[in-house]
């Protein structure tokens, strides 16, 4: 039986973490785009 390929392990590893700042970063810029009082849910107005 081979050993464990822990490089493969770490690297995995560090590509998810990488994926998951770039997420947090683009959801980031998503909400600073939207204003303030503006939310991506509908509101309900009736005219």
């Amino acid at each position: 039986m081979g050993r464990p390929n822990y490089s493969f392990q770490k690297r995995q590893k560090e590509l998810a973490k990488k994926k998951k700042k770039e997420d947090k970063k683009q959801r980031k810029l998503e909400k600073q785009q939207t204003p303030a009082g503006e939310e991506e849910t509908p509101s309900l107005q009736e005219d």
